[in-house]
């Protein structure tokens, strides 16, 4: 019998503040150990926690992105267990009143559009990390505590179990690392931990009532985290149709094995024994704070695509990848405002050379070498016809290489477009002379002969001869 397939995502965004969210301590990565841990990260007595301001606007920004009920009205709770890189015992969460409730996501599934809804968005703090890693900073068989992290201020995303497929849920995944650093409240790092995800596994009988569900921790790649689900999925079939029970459980995936392996029981709720904090007073967020946050909103990547369809007459498709990101949206309407024609052409190439250069290259959008307005310059030389479509890219990989501007290359290279029609006419004609065969092969109807005829045309011009110009001088010749 078929299973269906139901998961459900927390993700941890780390929030992009200078300082910790209940210290002033740095959140910078990269330091030596234990340097950034002050005395209320290490939980010395006496030491109270203050609420990073910074850190409840992101929480807002984030709410008003989602379309969630901001809580007027929020509550830190004490979540306690014991773990040695948590030194106050206890990890400074919210449970009943988080600082959001609800939102939606929109991804594109299979089938078309999908939305997840969101169960909630809450602050917390981070915990450190226990390094086991044998190394110049560490003895074999020793484990060391690095409490840096101790306090970075987390939001932890919690969306519904609506989603049935690995494909599915990184769709889910990409769609919120590209929300949190549009509106600029997370670096999206996956690398160093900004944007980890926990991904909630079950599976039943089509009809029944919810499986037993077994975490995933720590995911911090789509592709770990596509084969993590895809191979707990077989796992928990596997064992139910052997006969066995799927035990609630926290896993973690081993990416050298390409498995998931059982870490610890899954905790409940109640095992964390949650109570208000009595350190830390509700967090009351007023009407006028929210609009000041709204004002200084971003327009969302919904409301842009909207208006690049409508202003730009570009399909849904090429407008849904051009606001991919802020930073690759930026540059499409600066590269458009500098081209002066038609839109879609700087989509084209964009969508094409520019995505292909990026992929090779293994670079974001922000590093590229060939900003927008050296790119609207290429693209003006194809619309006056001084360079084909062919030696446009000769162009564009010669600027990609750091070799200038495009009239500086195109003069140095002499690529100049051959479009007098005597030199054109001149070539045209030797090529015809020297190739008989191919001419009677056009003249009996063959028509992939005339494309041959106007490749060696080309090649003769080494690529410089104006297509359209080749095009119609070529046939005008041969149906005389």
């Amino acid at each position: 019998m078929s299973f269906e397939v139901v998961i459900g995502l927390e993700t941890h965004a780390q929030l992009s503040t200078a300082s910790k969210i209940f210290s002033g301590a740095s959140t910078e990565f990269g330091a030596a150990p234990n340097t950034q841990a002050s005395a209320v990260d290490i939980a010395l007595p006496g030491v109270l926690p203050v609420l990073n301001r910074g850190a409840v606007e992101r929480a807002i920004r984030f709410g008003l992105a989602v379309g969630g009920t901001i809580n007027k009205r929020s509550v830190f709770a004490r979540k306690n267990y014991f773990y040695p890189d948590l030194p106050k015992g206890y990890q400074i969460s919210q449970y009943e009143i988080p600082v959001v409730q609800g939102g939606s996501i929109t991804i594109q599934a299979k089938d078309g559009e999908k939305t997840v809804h969101l169960t909630r968005a809450h602050l917390e703090e981070d915990a450190g990390k226990s390094l086991h890693e044998y190394g110049t900073q560490l003895s074999q068989g020793v484990t060391g505590i690095d409490l840096n992290r101790a306090g970075t201020p987390l939001l932890e995303i919690v969306s519904e179990p609506e989603m049935s497929s690995s494909d599915e849920a990184i769709a889910y995944a990409r769609a919120l690392h590209a929300l949190v650093r549009w509106i600029d409240i997370c670096d999206g790092n996956m690398q160093e931990g900004s944007f980890r995800c926990d991904a909630n596994v079950s599976v039943r009988r089509p009809g029944a009532p919810l499986g037993t569900r077994c975490e995933i921790k720590n995911l911090n790649s789509f592709r770990f985290m596509q084969e993590a689900i895809d191979y707990e999925v077989r796992r928990q079939i596997a064992l139910i149709e052997e006969g066995g029970t799927v035990v609630q459980e926290t896993r973690l995936f081993d990416p050298d094995k390409r498995e998931t392996r059982s870490m610890r029981t899954k905790e409940d709720a109640q095992d964390y024994r949650y109570f208000p904090d009595p350190d830390l007073p509700p967090l009351v967020i007023a009407e006028d704070w929210i609009e000041r946050v709204k004002a200084e909103m971003p327009e969302l990547p919904a409301a842009m695509k909207a208006r690049f369809e409508r202003t730009y007459a570009l399909p849904s498709h090429d407008a849904t990848m051009l606001t991919q990101s802020r930073e690759m949206a930026g540059y499409f309407e600066e590269a458009v405002r500098a081209f002066g024609g038609e839109a879609k052409t700087v989509a084209n190439w964009m969508l094409g050379e520019l995505a292909a250069a990026l992929n090779r290259s293994e670079i974001d959008i922000a590093d590229v070498p060939v900003g927008p307005k050296p790119l609207a310059g290429l693209l003006q030389r194809i619309g006056d016809g001084t360079i084909s479509g062919k030696i446009a890219k000769e162009v564009f990989d010669a600027m990609w290489a750091g070799e200038g501007a495009a009239d500086a290359i195109i003069a140095k290279k002499g690529l100049t477009q051959i479009s007098d029609v005597h030199i054109l006419e001149k070539i045209v004609d030797d090529v015809i002379a020297a190739n008989p065969a191919i001419v009677a092969e056009f003249r009996a109807g063959r028509e992939k002969a005339f494309n041959s005829l106007v490749g060696k045309v080309m090649a003769a011009s080494k690529g410089k001869a104006n297509p359209a110009q080749v095009n119609a001088i070529l046939r005008k010749k041969l149906e005389k």
